[in-house]
Parts: C-alpha cells; sequence; structure tokens
C-alpha cells in the first residue's frame, strides 16, 4: 500500500519539476529573442550598449528579487501553499534563477565596461569609486555584485558547514539586494516608472521577510511554551 500511495506522489513531483523546467525554458528563450531584436534595433545606435547594458540590469535585479523571495519562501517554517511544492522542485527553482541572475549581471557588467561612452570602465565595474559615471551609485553595484558572488560561493558549502554558519552566511544575500536597490535607484532610477518599480519591488520583499519573521517568532514562542 505504501508503494502504491507513493506513486501518485512522485508522479506529481516529476509533472511539477517538468512544469518548472519548461517555464524556465520559456522565460529564458523568450528574454532571449527579446534581447535579440532590441539589439538588432538599436545596432547601428552608438548608445546600443548602454540600452542593453542597462535593460540586462534592470532584469538581472528583478531576478534577484525573485531569487530573494523563493530563499524566503524555502526557509519558512509555517506551511502554505508554497510547501505543497516538493522541496527539490523548490530548490531547482531557488537554483536555476540563481544562474540567471548571476548570466545577466555579468552581462550588464561587461557590456557597460566595455562601452566607451558609459563612463564605467573595466576598473570601474570590479572596484568601488573608479567609475567616472556616479561613482557612488556605481560603487553600490560593485559591492553588492562581490556580496552576491560570495553569498552565491557559499551555496556550495551547503552539507559541508554547519547548518547554523552556513545559513548565517547565506543570509548575508539580503545585503546584496539592499546595495543593488541602491544602485539601481541612484544610477538608474531616473524614470519614474523605474523608480516606482524600485520601491515596490523593495516593498514586496520587506513585507515578505517580516512576515517570516513573524512566523519564526511564533514558532519558537509555542516550542519554548512547551
Amino acid at each position: 500500500m505504501t508503494g502504491t500511495s507513493a506513486r501518485p506522489r512522485q508522479r506529481q513531483a516529476t509533472a511539477r519539476g517538468l512544469l518548472v523546467v519548461v517555464g524556465v525554458s520559456l522565460s529564458v528563450t523568450t528574454t532571449a529573442f527579446l534581447i535579440g531584436r532590441v539589439a538588432q534595433s538599436v545596432s547601428k545606435n552608438q548608445m546600443a550598449p548602454w540600452i542593453l547594458g542597462r535593460a540586462a540590469g534592470v532584469t538581472s535585479y528583478l531576478l534577484l528579487v525573485l531569487l530573494v523571495l523563493a530563499g524566503l519562501g524555502l526557509s519558512r517554517s509555517r506551511p502554505g501553499r508554497l510547501a505543497r511544492v516538493n522541496i527539490a522542485t523548490r530548490i531547482r527553482l531557488h537554483v536555476t534563477l540563481a544562474a540567471l541572475t548571476a548570466t545577466f549581471t555579468v552581462l550588464h557588467i561587461v557590456v557597460l565596461a566595455t562601452d566607451r561612452y558609459a563612463g564605467v570602465g573595466v576598473m570601474g565595474a570590479i572596484l568601488p569609486m573608479h567609475s567616472t559615471y556616479r561613482p557612488v551609485a556605481t560603487t553600490f553595484g560593485v559591492i553588492g555584485f562581490w556580496a552576491g558572488l560570495f553569498t552565491g560561493l557559499t551555496a556550495a558549502l551547503a552539507g559541508r558547514l554547519p547548518v547554523g554558519i552556513w545559513w548565517t552566511i547565506h543570509k548575508f544575500a539580503i545585503v546584496s539586494l539592499v546595495l543593488v536597490l541602491l544602485h539601481g535607484l541612484l544610477g538608474g532610477g531616473d524614470t519614474r516608472v523605474l523608480a516606482l518599480m524600485y520601491v515596490t519591488s523593495a516593498a514586496v520583499v520587506a513585507w515578505v521577510a517580516l512576515s517570516r519573521y513573524r512566523c519564526e517568532r511564533k514558532s519558537t514562542a509555542r516550542v519554548d511554551r512547551r
């Protein structure tokens, strides 16, 4: 009976995994198509690298927001809708979002670092206060990138370090998000739409993080009462 009842669950987990793979594949294909169309339409414009670089930056920021939200969902102690999804599927989604975030971040950095009109340069893209274009804003982005890279690399240590130590290091991702948010607001939030996007996304992440913190406090309180 146990084997029979486990089969529907396995099929459901497999179906969810396939849906995630299909969804991510469609997203990547659509994104690549749109980037290709944009690159083609502005190929004769000297501002093309700047446009492409900023588009990649906005995309990487939104992916980072989704990545952080997915991470908060993975760490929730209270069961919810997300908890119904197989844990392996949720981890694969988290890893996929991390890979996409890294890809668009690298694209953003490389394009603007090699664009002679951007005023960033290679050194400005990797070192604080070396950019002639809005040095403070760019520095926030540089430090945010290194903080995110540090967080991502330590993810490979999951299972090799004590959970408490690894989890404390991994929570450093929120520092990366805050720095990238400041980078976007000060360096690229020069339109109302972009500024509203940054503020709204930050509010959503703050609300979800606060909700998770309250859940943790309630769970700890219940354990203490026992």
